[in-house]
């Protein structure tokens, strides 16, 4: 594999920081500077600022993220999500939850398993608790479940379910930019409250807001049945 993909499998970093790493030349593969996109072995000798680089322990963590937090390791970003999360070990957030939103978002430094969830082919559902500004009928729900130009694209059919006169739960399987937020918008109403309850099979329930924790091993199993990794 490319030697940005390896750095991102075992943990040490994104893709986009192992590049910045190379280019830096503090990637050394088999006693040689490392170069953009070059293709490694596991068997080869490879360091990070002379130290060996060998697979780290996974960290799989769930977050209720509250809102004003931002889903970037950027610590130029105020308020950016590994700041608010305060943790040594190095994780990043998996796909986003914009700022003004709440509720999980999973934080791992396994880049094999995030880019699995992330497969956008695959059909992964997300399931969110929509509070809209005004009462809405049932032609907006059945709007919505059937798909909605929302100019970056079109939705795919979701399912969509009363709650009360101003909220709806909604299960969507893509992740277009402030895509819920757009689907409303194309029918004049404005989202006051977006909460993700849901990433397939990992829930929310009683996590208190701002909270995080581990994945048990059954979560962590049973994600990698669901999104066929071995």
């Amino acid at each position: 594999m490319r030697i940005n993909k390896l750095l991102s499998n075992y943990g040490y970093c994104s893709r986009k920081e192992a590049n910045i790493y190379i280019n830096e030349g503090r990637i050394r593969i088999n006693g040689m500077i490392g170069t953009p996109g070059q293709w490694v072995e596991e068997t080869d000798d490879i360091t990070l600022d002379g130290s060996p680089v060998t697979p780290l322990k996974p960290v799989y963590l769930l977050l209720n993220k509250p809102p004003g937090v931002t889903c970037t390791r950027d610590q130029e970003v105020e308020d950016n999500i590994i700041s608010f999360l305060g943790i040594e070990e190095y994780v990043f957030p998996v796909g986003r939850l914009d700022k003004d939103s709440q509720g999980l978002i999973i934080l791992t430094n396994d880049g094999e398993l995030a880019n699995g969830i992330l497969e956008a082919d695959h059909d992964h559902e997300k399931e969110y608790r929509v509070t809209v500004d005004k009462d809405y009928g049932d032609e907006f729900l059945d709007s919505l479940s059937r798909g909605v130009d929302i100019r970056i694209g079109r939705t795919r059919p979701c399912q969509v379910t009363r709650v009360s006169d101003r909220s709806f739960d909604i299960t969507l399987t893509q992740g277009l930019n402030r895509q819920i937020r757009r689907m409303c918008r194309a029918f004049g109403y404005t989202v006051t409250s977006l909460e993700r309850r849901r990433i397939l099979n990992l829930h929310l329930s009683d996590l208190a807001q701002g909270s995080f924790r581990e994945l048990t091993q059954e979560e962590l199993t049973r994600l990698k049945t669901i999104i066929s990794m071995k």
